[in-house]
């Protein structure tokens, strides 16, 4: 990453990584928006989806196979400054959520070419530094996908 970035959010860096490669694996599978929010902790975390049923045990076990194959990947993750038009020409990012004082210069975080997201936050350099992704348990409610995990072995 790059030194003379001091993170803005003070999240565990491997979880925050995992919590990117979640996000992607959730949009690429289910076709849903990144999370509508999240609580990302170093023991734990969660991340809550807009999904119109609930999914399938097969379906969450098919999401820990996915993430826990990206972060065996050893895929690099690395962050440049670009111009929010930059930006908005990369395939499948979101700036939605970015506040209206985010300014022109936006920090683009790319898990090696699995994902890119604006992001203020701490992160590994590569995605074998994250360990082992384990969902711990999830529910589904009203539209609502909460999704708990935890992470194991984080190098």
């Amino acid at each position: 990453m790059n030194a003379e970035f001091t993170p803005k959010k003070d999240y565990f860096a491997p979880m925050h990584t995992a919590e990117h490669v979640l996000n992607q694996t959730m949009m690429r599978l289910f076709g849903c928006p990144r999370s509508k929010s999240s609580h990302i902790e170093k023991t734990k975390s969660k991340c809550d989806y807009a999904l119109p049923a609930a999914p399938t045990q097969a379906q969450m076990d098919e999401v820990a196979r996915q993430v826990n194959e990206v972060l065996s990947s050893a895929l690099p993750v690395t962050a440049k400054t670009l111009s929010r038009a930059e930006a908005e020409k990369i395939p499948g990012l979101d700036t939605s959520k970015l506040p209206k004082d985010a300014g022109d210069q936006l920090r683009i975080v790319f898990v090696g070419d699995y994902d890119a997201c604006p992001c203020i936050g701490a992160h590994v350099a590569n995605t074998a530094e994250v360990g082992r992704f384990v969902v711990s348990s999830w529910d589904y409610n009203d539209g609502r996908l909460r999704l708990r995990f935890k992470l194991e072995n984080v190098q």
